[in-house]
């Protein structure tokens, strides 16, 4: 099928699938998928420190301004990286880590939870679970009140995983759930799936063989699909962004719906003319930036 993008968006495509190698084999993927990243990666602002530590026995990356914690302590984003669960680590998304730190003066901090196929479900989701359990032990002062979750892909379906199962603990939940283009188990019938079955950087089948990878063969729960979650009562405000030709548009309307419904303040962006992986595409992409826009704002109102 042809969809209808921008020349500003078809360029970023085709900077993206040049990294594309011959070797699909999980190491050849993987190693495509790091050279492609640092591709789009800036270098680190000087306004910013970095720092790599270990949180519930989980590698962490913090991003946080070279100045004095606010006397309440830093408002706080924990970031869920994208890749299929399969792919993507501590570097492959700096370029965002290092943006919402920086533009939004606040600490961020980014989790390198296990991926599949060699660590299948649950192994990433309790990754994710235990770091947030355990911000209080980071090495920074941080705003317990101003405290919120956000992932991209597979990270927005990481961090709605975490919300469910924070609520179903009766654990204090995080501010806000922001999901970025998120996989969130929908029905393989859902319109956008056959509407953008092969669209660029994630068609459908991907979608398939990277869900099938990260169940390995085990019974889908809503901890691994939200959207089999039976209600959505309780969970916190969520801004969903969903990109216009992606299988996975119709997950995160849906996901939106059902919250609105629940009386939960859900937020839904439809970034017309984006691609599944856009993210990258800022200061490139018209399109990409007016979402970057509405990323900030919701995210400045909510810390």
């Amino acid at each position: 099928m042809t969809y209808p993008l921008s020349q500003a968006m078809s360029a970023f495509i085709d900077r993206t699938l040049s990294f594309t190698g011959t070797d699909d084999s999980l190491v050849g993927s993987r190693q495509a998928y790091s050279q492609m990243c640092r591709a789009f990666t800036a270098p680190c602002p000087p306004t910013l420190a970095i720092e790599d530590f270990e949180l519930a026995g989980v590698a962490v990356r913090a991003y946080y301004p070279q100045c004095a914690a606010p006397l309440a302590g830093w408002p706080c984003m924990l970031y869920l990286h994208g890749g299929g669960w399969v792919v993507g680590d501590l570097d492959s998304h700096d370029f965002i880590c290092m943006a919402l730190a920086a533009e939004l003066g606040a600490l961020v901090v980014a989790v390198d939870y296990r991926l599949a196929p060699e660590h299948p479900f649950p192994a990433g989701f309790e990754d994710c679970l235990a770091v947030w359990r355990h911000l209080a032990d980071a090495p920074f002062a941080i705003d317990p009140r101003r405290r919120l979750v956000l992932g991209d892909s597979a990270g927005g379906n990481l961090a709605a995983a975490l919300c469910l199962a924070l609520r179903d603990a009766g654990q204090p939940l995080p501010r806000a759930q922001v999901l970025i283009y998120p996989a969130l188990g929908g029905p393989a019938d859902l319109p956008s799936r056959h509407e953008c079955f092969d669209a660029p950087l994630l068609s459908s089948r991907d979608l398939e063989r990277y869900e099938a990878l990260y169940l390995g063969g085990a019974h889908p729960s809503p901890y691994a699909m939200p959207l089999l979650a039976d209600n959505l009562d309780g969970l916190p405000p969520a801004l969903v962004v969903v990109a216009q030709w992606d299988p996975l548009r119709d997950d995160g309307i849906l996901y939106c719906e059902r919250l609105n419904a629940a009386g939960r303040a859900a937020v839904l962006y439809v970034g017309n003319g984006l691609v599944h992986g856009c993210l990258r595409g800022r200061g490139q992409v018209p399109e990409v930036d007016r979402m970057y826009r509405a990323l900030l704002a919701y995210l400045a109102d909510m810390l």
